[in-house]
């Protein structure tokens, strides 16, 4: 006989079904979040213990290692899959998740999501802090072009770094209270960009330093920014088993719909998977079409198919294209050769 595991992981309790190979609830409990409390509530069926799965989220790339180095046959399994397969229950608790998970894992349709190293986590978490900084420094600076317009004062074509002075200028002779609150968020703004230009330099610093980004970065339209998301999205390019898988794991390829012979549909690209990366790509491709001006294949591709079905599907196209060119070149060690 054979037990398959379901947990359902929280904050600070997790939910744990198990199943034997016939399909019988023989445990439900809740415990603490933690690898050793799991596996002591599992300690009576470790020895026939097949599988144990979870569902991909914030605590898994500390959990899963946890659970693999305590012996536990861990599988981490992709969130799309288990919100499908969950989504026909009634009634939605931690325990009804923990019965689903553990009847996917029983079945085995399932799917699993990649764990990335933790070195990968870290440059994953620079970029995201990174982009963090940057939406919200602009969060504050459109807060500001659009209370002043309230008085009048429309700020249109100014760069950034003649706003603040501008902004003071304008009013200069209006309420001391406006003053003094728009002052305030000035020096914050000033605050954001401030941190911001410091982790965006160790982006960069971290790129130049890197032999794989570096001949990333020898494809024309791609940067600092697409180079590193690509690297840390992939982490390991050997579980793409076929050069058309990468693409599709961002989500840079048309979605499907068909029906018997009468409904057969290529739709527009899923906007699933990476969004960062798949911006990424998009800005590298949209750059090498616009702003590159030297004779390159992928360019010359990219305008035929511009001039055939519009610029962005074009870049789409482009974007699909260098995805597979870095993971080609990441997998045999070759440079870019765009002639």
């Amino acid at each position: 006989m054979e037990f398959f595991c379901g947990l359902d992981v929280g904050m600070d309790q997790t939910a744990i079904c198990v199943f034997d190979d016939k399909g019988e609830v023989l445990l439900e409990v809740a415990v603490m979040t933690d690898p050793d409390a799991i596996k002591g509530a599992l300690s009576s069926y470790l020895g026939l213990l097949r599988r144990v799965g979870h569902e991909a989220g914030a605590l898994s790339p500390w959990l899963h290692g946890e659970l693999l180095r305590l012996g536990l046959p861990a599988i981490c399994l992709a969130t799309q899959h288990v919100r499908a397969a969950l989504y026909a229950q009634r009634n939605k608790t931690d325990r009804t998740d923990a019965l689903g998970i553990a009847h996917i894992i029983r079945t085995g349709w399932f799917r699993r999501a990649h764990i990335k190293t933790e070195p990968c986590y870290r440059l994953r978490l620079l970029l995201t802090h990174r982009r963090n900084l940057k939406r919200k420094f602009l969060d504050l600076e459109n807060a500001i072009r659009h209370s002043l317009k309230a008085f009048g004062i429309r700020l249109n074509r100014i760069g950034r770094g003649a706003f603040a002075q501008t902004v003071r200028d304008a009013l200069a002779g209006d309420d001391a209270l406006t003053s003094e609150l728009i002052d305030a968020m000035l020096n914050a703004r000033a605050a954001l960009w401030k941190e911001y230009c410091q982790l965006h330099g160790l982006v960069v610093k971290l790129v130049a330093g890197h032999e794989l980004c570096r001949r990333f970065k020898q494809i024309p339209g791609v940067g600092p920014i697409a180079a590193l998301s690509f690297m840390t999205a992939i982490d390991d390019p050997s579980h793409f088993r076929r050069l058309r898988d990468v693409p599709a794991y961002f989500a840079l390829t048309s979605r499907g719909w068909q029906s018997g012979t009468s409904i057969d549909v290529q739709g527009p690209i899923s906007m699933a998977g990476h969004a960062d990366v798949r911006h990424a790509l998009y800005e590298a491709a949209s750059a090498l079409l616009t702003r590159f001006k030297c004779r390159d294949k992928v360019k010359t591709r990219g305008l035929a198919v511009a001039k055939r079905s519009g610029h962005r599907k074009a870049v789409v196209a482009v974007a699909r294209k260098l995805a597979v060119i870095m993971h080609a070149m990441w997998c045999d060690g070759t440079a870019h050769c765009g002639d």
